[in-house]
């Protein structure tokens, strides 16, 4: 199979449809790529991969299988993988019987369950393990198992994975992901990933969807989503800080922040009356400096080792900037220095163009 593809696809859990957990969707996902969702608890991307899988039926729009229409199709007829949470292992099996019971159902003869299991097991490293039981292995022992179950089969179409690394050991959460990106790269199978974090989402994914109140808002891959966030909601969720998200007044190629007034790099108009306009700027782009295009209160400065990052006042409204090493600072007063290719203005939330000046 070379495509997923959503047409339409939306769900409510309400029989009268008054309130929708997703929101209608038209997208395709490739064959060979590794996909995230991501976003917050209750922003719909679980029930999207169970739309996927056919755990939900969608209440419109139709899930095409490179080209087949399956929206009404059983989760076993679709031909999917999924992973869950926790770990779906057979403690009195061994692992290469935990790993070879998919293909077991599927009749397949024992020569190829062995090299297949064999093949799966040295991709997770699992190879030294094969022979002992579930049982006594450890959480993320396991969810290799529970992984590798869902790897095993060549024929699958998709591997849809919800939350695979949340019950795991922060120290070795690392170590897992590693092992998932060579295994997507080694076997070239359409991957979704299901989480809230974001690490999880930039370190797996080819492009990441970024989810709101069942609504998508940009998907993209990891540096554009940080380069050029689309909505005000992905620039705060993603970066650590997140954007810098300014209320201002906004005008032709000035905008007015409080009593200061601050030159952009484009033309925007005048927004609609009524609108809510922000500006956007990530401390990674802002730097505290001594004269700068607006003067901030500094309220605090963190020595995080490779960086210093301060917290600071703009008029009413608390932002961050980094601090170059070797500068000090006098006072409680400085400049902040804002990139101006990394500037943008949201109206509404969205990010909207300017005119070149």
């Amino acid at each position: 199979m070379a495509r997923i593809t959503l047409d339409g696809i939306a769900h409510s859990y309400d029989q009268d449809r008054s309130s929708y957990a997703l929101k209608p969707i038209d997208h395709e996902w490739s064959q060979g790529r590794s996909y995230a969702l991501l976003g917050p608890s209750g922003c719909g991307k679980t029930t999207l991969l169970n739309i996927i899988s056919g755990l939900v039926i969608p209440s419109q729009g139709r899930l095409l299988f490179d080209g087949r229409d399956v929206t009404h199709l059983a989760p076993e007829q679709r031909n999917i993988a999924q992973v869950f949470q926790f770990p779906v292992v057979y403690d009195t099996m061994t692992v290469a019987e935990n790993l070879a019971f998919p293909l077991k159902n599927r009749g397949l003869g024992r020569a190829a369950i062995r090299t297949r299991v064999s093949e799966i097991a040295d991709l997770l490293g699992l190879t030294g393990d094969l022979n002992r039981r579930a049982r006594g292995l450890t959480a993320d022992a396991k969810q290799k198992i529970s992984l590798g179950r869902g790897l095993v089969r060549s024929d699958v179409a998709a591997v849809l994975f919800d939350e695979p690394l949340t019950v795991i050991d922060p120290s070795l959460k690392w170590e897992l992901r590693s092992k998932l990106k060579a295994v997507h790269r080694a076997l070239d199978v359409l991957m979704i990933y299901v989480t809230h974090d974001q690490v999880e989402a930039l370190t797996f994914a080819d492009e990441v969807v970024v989810m709101k109140d069942g609504r998508i808002l940009q998907i993209a891959t990891p540096t554009q989503l940080f380069e050029q966030p689309e909505h005000t909601f992905v620039g705060y969720f993603i970066g650590s800080p997140g954007m810098n998200l300014v209320e201002a007044e906004v005008d032709g190629a000035e905008a007015r922040i409080g009593e200061q007034t601050l030159r952009l790099p484009a033309r925007y108009g005048k927004p609609p009356s009524g609108s809510s306009v922000r500006l956007g700027f990530r401390p990674d782009y802002t730097t505290l400096v001594s004269g700068g295009d607006l003067r901030v209160r500094v309220q605090k400065i963190e020595d995080l080792g490779r960086r210093r990052i301060a917290r600071v006042s703009l008029g009413a409204q608390d932002i961050f900037a980094i601090v170059p090493h070797g500068r000090s600072i006098e006072g409680d007063t400085a400049g902040i220095a804002i990139k101006p290719e990394r500037l943008f203005v949201y109206v509404n939330d969205e990010r909207v163009a300017g005119e070149p000046l």
